[in-house]
């Protein structure tokens, strides 16, 4: 419970920052024009990732080989914990904001988006009294003293992430058009806003529990390690998943329909502003058109739809 579980979560943080690095690839060669803020929104937590897998390898390698043989060097409480907290709170956050911009896109709803970013901040001030607390508690023997600090950290943090998917969950089912096309693109917005609360909320809970039903223990560590990197996928494969959309998008488009008319005016993070007819200038004339390009890199996260399309004959 010391040193197998700790090297599980190490194994399996690493995985997931090998795809992070795929994912990573994929954006930067697919060469989207996103604007400079989501640009450094992936650089930054490709950075935080690239760090905290680093630190998780050196434990690794501390524990293993460094102090092999020297068993009083596992109750020890080293730097790389409170970094974990730190790393893993800031990935979250980072995150968090990106998607409360998509909430507010879609629900135009400032006190909504408030009550997201003020849980959030306050998980991961938390997160930092955490790591703070357990550099002052020196052995993992006396981890219960941080019990409080991390379910109160972990506890908002889920909560975050389950508002932020329920508002989106909600707003894309109310967009739906009753068109095949749109609607396909809309089912995997919602699928994709799901799969970040889920998968991030599995692991949060999985080191909350852990760490209080087995205080003394590195078993936390399984969960807590691949949080990050749970985050950043998730928020990359959506990015990454626009040429797909614009794919599933391309065909014939009925505006004959105030639905459709609706569809037009829909926000998507696969429009591009500059080359997006407004909907004033589509007339009830224009019964059926192609779609040309459904682009967007602006608006391109798992919390958004599908709008602003650009219609050409």
């Amino acid at each position: 419970m010391l040193v197998g579980v700790l090297f599980i979560g190490i194994v399996f943080n690493t995985f997931l920052y090998g795809l992070v690095c795929y994912q990573f690839l994929i954006y930067y060669t697919s060469r989207h024009k996103d604007p400079l803020w989501i640009r450094l929104i992936v650089g930054t937590l490709f950075t935080i990732d690239t760090v905290h897998t680093s630190v998780g390898i050196y434990a690794g390698y501390s524990t293993c080989v460094t102090n092999y043989g020297n068993p009083a060097s596992l109750e020890l409480v080293t730097w790389t914990i409170p970094f974990l907290a730190i790393a893993t709170a800031t990935a979250a956050i980072i995150t968090q904001i990106f998607l409360s911009h998509r909430v507010y896109y879609l629900t135009k709803s400032k006190p909504l988006v408030g009550i997201i970013m003020m849980i959030s901040s306050t998980a991961f001030i938390l997160a930092v009294y955490a790591g703070a607390l357990s550099i002052q508690v020196k052995e993992i023997k006396n981890f219960g003293k941080l019990i409080p600090s991390v379910m109160a950290w972990l506890a908002l943090q889920t909560t975050s992430d389950w508002i932020i998917t329920i508002v989106l969950t909600i707003a894309l089912l109310r967009s739906r058009t009753g068109f095949h096309r749109t609607d396909s693109v809309i089912h995997r917005l919602i699928r994709g806003a799901i799969q970040t609360g889920l998968f991030a909320s599995i692991f949060a809970m999985g080191d909350l529990f852990t760490f209080k039903f087995h205080v003394g223990t590195n078993f936390y560590a399984m969960f807590a390690y691949p949080i990050g990197r749970i985050y950043t996928n998730t928020l990359m494969d959506t990015l990454n998943a626009r040429s797909e959309f614009r794919d599933i998008l391309n065909g014939t488009v009925d505006l004959d329909s105030e639905s459709n008319a609706n569809a037009i005016r829909m926000q998507s993070f696969l429009a591009r502003p500059k080359e997006t007819y407004s909907s004033s200038m589509i007339t009830p004339a224009e019964t059926t058109l192609s779609t040309k390009s459904i682009a967007s890199t602006h608006y391109s996260a798992p919390a958004v739809f599908v709008s602003q399309t650009k219609e050409v004959q």
